[in-house]
Formats: C-alpha cells, sequence, structure tokens
C-alpha cells in the first residue's frame, strides 16, 4: 500500500483552531446574529429559536471549527529526512501566533520554498498528508486565508479540481476508509489498533480553546498538535508497511 510514495516527499501537517473571539459577547452585533442561525443548525432546533444561553455555550463548545466563526492558533508540520544509510528522522516545526494572518504567511512561506511540486496528472513530487485533512484541515486554511486576502499556495490552490487532480493530499481517514465512508475513525483509535505509542497528553482537542484563551498557552497547544502530527506519521509508516520512527529520531524544531 502507498509503496510509489516516498515519505520524504510528505509534508505532514495538523492543524489547532479556537473561536474568532474570547466569547460570543464579544463578537459584533451582525455576528452574533449570524452564529444564533449557525447554532440552530448545531443543535438541530430548526423550528424552534435559540435562546441567549444556548448561543453562548454552543459558541464556546463549537465555533472553532467553522472557519466563518473562527481562527487556526497553531499549525504544526512534520517532514521525514533520509541520511546516506536510509536512516530516517522526522522534523516537527509548529507556526503558533495570536496574529493569524502571520502564522499563514509563515506556512505559505514553507510551502512556497520547499513544496510547491503538487503531485498530478504529469508529475510532481510533493505531497501532503494529515487525519481527515480533506474534510477540515485542507479547507479551513484556504478559507481562513481567502478571509485575509492572500494568495493560496499551489498545494492549495484546489478549488474546481477533480478528486483525480488531488491525489497528492494524503488523508489518512480516507486512506483507511477503503471507500467505505459510513464512519468517522478517530486518529487515536488507529494509533491504538497499530501499536503506536501514544504519550499521554497533557490536553485533548476539547480543551485547546480554554488553554488559548484562559491560559493564553501557546505553546501548550503547539505541543499537543506536534503529537497528532507525529501520530500521522507513524500511521503513514504502518501503511506502507515500514518500521516506526524511535524517539532518537524525532527533532523538534524551535524547541
Amino acid at each position: 500500500m502507498l509503496n510509489h510514495i516516498d515519505i520524504v516527499n510528505v509534508l505532514f501537517l495538523d492543524i489547532e483552531t479556537v473561536s474568532g473571539h474570547r466569547t460570543y459577547g464579544d463578537m459584533p452585533d451582525e455576528f452574533k446574529t449570524l452564529w444564533k442561525l449557525k447554532a440552530k443548525s448545531v443543535l438541530r432546533k430548526y423550528d424552534e429559536p435559540i435562546t441567549e444561553e444556548e448561543a453562548i455555550e454552543t459558541y464556546a463548545e463549537r465555533a472553532g471549527i467553522f472557519a466563518e466563526f473562527g481562527k487556526i492558533c497553531c499549525i504544526s508540520v512534520g517532514f521525514v529526512t533520509r541520511n546516506r544509510e536510509g536512516e530516517m528522522k522526522v522534523r516537527l516545526k509548529s507556526y503558533a501566533d495570536h496574529d493569524e494572518r502571520k502564522l499563514l504567511e509563515d506556512f505559505a512561506v514553507l510551502l512556497n520554498q520547499h513544496f510547491n511540486d503538487p503531485v498530478h496528472s504529469r508529475g510532481g513530487k510533493h505531497y501532503m498528508c494529515g487525519h481527515n485533512i480533506n474534510e477540515f484541515d485542507i479547507p479551513y486554511i484556504c478559507r481562513r486565508m481567502l478571509i485575509h486576502q492572500m494568495e493560496l499556495p499551489k498545494m492549495l490552490d484546489i478549488s474546481g479540481k477533480k478528486p483525480w487532480e488531488l491525489k497528492y493530499q494524503l488523508d489518512t481517514l480516507t486512506l483507511w476508509k477503503f471507500g467505505d465512508f459510513k464512519n468517522y475513525t478517530a486518529l487515536k483509535v488507529l494509533t491504538a489498533c497499530f501499536g503506536i505509542p501514544s504519550p499521554k497528553d497533557d490536553i485533548d482537542g476539547s480543551e485547546v480553546g480554554r488553554v488559548y484563551w484562559e491560559e493564553n498557552n501557546l505553546e501548550r497547544i503547539a505541543i499537543y498538535c506536534e503529537k497528532d502530527v507525529l501520530a500521522v506519521v507513524q500511521l503513514l509508516l504502518k501503511y506502507k508497511l515500514m518500521p516506526l520512527l524511535e524517539d532518537k529520531d524525532v527533532i523538534f524544531v524551535d524547541r
């Protein structure tokens, strides 16, 4: 499986998102009204009004997953290198900032300079890989870049492309489905199935918003995000029937 892909040409990524404002009350009035409409579908209350309390609660819990109401606070990436002896190491790096535009610009520089040759029908060599990136990470990044009026790098310029033109997007969730689209399989379930070591997490995804808005701790979020990137690297190695990387093979850039 996937034997034709050289893992050194793959950029692994994961993002962490939070609500665009600290609280529902901090939003402009126009967005409060728009969020109430969104919350109706979130709560599936199509035929009854949303209370103020429900709007406040759903904003705190769910706004971060929608690019129109949330923002990216961290993009973590990983890429594998191989020396002359064939020994592999993975380098992990995070772009974390309260200024979303800045972290997106820094991420775009990485793509434009080092991963700008996506695989397509006429060639190319670069891939992007993540868990559920087709449904979440990539669309979210693209939408936020567009909101900031940023030019999309080649790897993200996907609007209007056919599925066979996007074979450089390696989604470990989609690969695991083997055409079965009924269920979602969490990354932690797959790492358990494949015996991939999972260090005890300091936080989980549901706590990212609190850590961001209440603790102001981007480093803590970045560490959590990098763990997911490393897990995806290990999972793709398993998909390719290759041995896992050891702790000594993991390099944390800028940490």
